[in-house]
């Protein structure tokens, strides 16, 4: 197997300072662990000038277009790393799955309206990646074997000596507004309770989209945004109409590492504490509230189910259950379920198996997307969906894009939702999904 050559550069804890030498290079990504700890987040990475750039078309199945992404791969070949490096990302495929790629894997109603058309899945093939190891505190250029000597030296020119050209300030043209009413909000959850108590479902995880008329360049957006709120899934991927995805997500949705599989559900959410007393008792409510842990539980059995199609039998595991995460505007309650691929199954099969993620579905899964799509008045896009990369040697990492934005034909887009359960308070949700989303537009506001 061909060994991928591995260029240092100067260290740098901010991935800015690297991606803004390519932000308008043609399928300019970042993957962020934003502002990384000793328990989350140690690599970012980064890339431009893919090879391919391949989307999923309007009726094309989810097994075809999985398919031609496992082609791609092949088509670049296999790589390992020099001895001694412990790095994620040998060249493959960085992208996002849209939570509307689902539909091209299960078959679901078409209620939404779709009004924000931006395609299911998109990805592109890349042969280099800058890559920053937080707890390492180094940084290098990663190059696939088959990337020709005169391109590796311009990249090591390009961040050697950065270029960064000039950026039109991000503005809000109107506040970000609401398309529901709290009134369509309450009809949408009575409509849920009367599924739930049907015996239809046990959860629905409703979202609500705010949005507004924008200008400038949403990198600056992204920026002012992981400085008010870092979270270890975080990034910024580049739409060829000048348009970009931008993501704060504090959840991880699958991990393969050496045909490992872990994902790590969140589901419990309790707003962070004006002072420290507050903060701690907001924290141990959280951890101990029944309904929060119920519903969590709920979930890992789903994922489980999920994991078990395509995880080697016997292999599911659940390591750690109802633990506190917290986040500059939130505590959440996030769980571990974890499992080895079967022999015959890769990456690519893990997703098709349990795409979209059931911590934002709710269960059962595909009666829950039935019911998000009529209460739903627009489908979600990005939100819900998958920032990832899978590389050459079978690595992957993904999230679940939830605190994400949309900016797109001169609008930003943004969701806040929930898990709606039997026992659940349509006001206490409503403001819930408000919290969850109100650093990034209290942020974008004051831009």
């Amino acid at each position: 197997m061909l060994t991928c050559s591995v260029h240092p550069l100067p260290y740098r804890a901010n991935p800015a300072d690297y991606f803004a030498a390519i932000r308008n290079a043609p399928g300019a990504v970042l993957l962020d662990s934003g502002r990384p700890s000793a328990e989350r987040g140690r690599y970012d990475l980064l890339s431009a000038w893919p090879l391919e750039q391949l989307a999923v078309l309007p009726e094309e199945s989810g097994a075809n277009f999985l398919q031609r992404l496992r082609d791609h791969l092949s088509r670049l070949g296999e790589a390992q790393l020099p001895t001694g490096y412990e790095l994620p990302f040998a060249g493959g495929l960085i992208g996002y799955l849209s939570y509307d790629f689902g539909r091209h894997l299960e078959n679901l109603p078409s209620q939404a309206l779709d009004d924000l058309q931006l395609p299911d899945a998109r990805f592109g093939l890349y042969d280099w990646a800058l890559i920053s190891d937080h707890h390492g505190q180094t940084s290098q250029l990663v190059f696939h074997p088959t990337l020709v000597d005169s391109e590796r030296q311009r990249l090591v020119a390009l961040f050697t000596q950065p270029q960064v050209d000039a950026l039109a300030p991000f503005k809000l043209n109107a506040p970000m507004a609401a398309d529901l009413s709290a009134d369509d909000y309450r009809q949408a959850f009575e409509r849920i309770q009367d599924y739930i108590q049907a015996g239809d479902c046990y959860q629905v995880n409703f979202a609500q989209r705010f949005r507004a008329e924008c200008q400038g360049d949403p990198w600056l957006a992204y920026c002012a945004l992981r400085q008010a709120c870092p979270t270890p899934f975080s990034g910024f991927q580049s739409l060829p109409d000048g348009g970009a995805v931008l993501s704060l997500s504090p959840e991880r949705f699958v991990r393969v590492s050496q045909r490992q599989v872990e994902t790590r559900p969140i589901k419990g959410t309790r707003p962070r504490g004006v002072t420290p007393a507050e903060d701690a008792a907001n924290a141990a409510e959280l951890l101990a509230s029944p309904k929060d842990r119920a519903e969590n539980l709920m979930i890992v059995d789903l994922l489980r189910n999920d994991l078990g199609r395509t995880c080697r039998i016997g292999s599911v595991r659940v390591p750690e259950l109802f633990s506190l995460e917290s986040y500059p505007n939130v505590h959440h309650l996030v769980s571990s379920v974890t499992g080895v691929l079967a022999a015959d199954r890769d990456a690519l099969d893990l997703i098709a198996g349990s795409f979209p993620g059931g911590s934002i579905t709710g269960a059962p899964k595909i009666r829950a997307m039935q019911i998000i799509d009529e209460l739903e008045p627009t489908r979600r896009g990005l939100y819900c969906g998958s920032l990832l990369y899978l590389d050459v040697r079978g690595e992957m990492d993904s999230s679940i894009a939830i605190r994400s934005l949309l900016v797109k034909d001169g609008q930003v887009c943004c969701w806040g939702g929930g898990g709606i359960v039997a026992d659940s308070d349509w006001q206490a949700e409503y403001q819930e999904s408000m919290t969850k989303v109100r650093i990034l537009l209290d942020t974008l506001q004051n831009l």
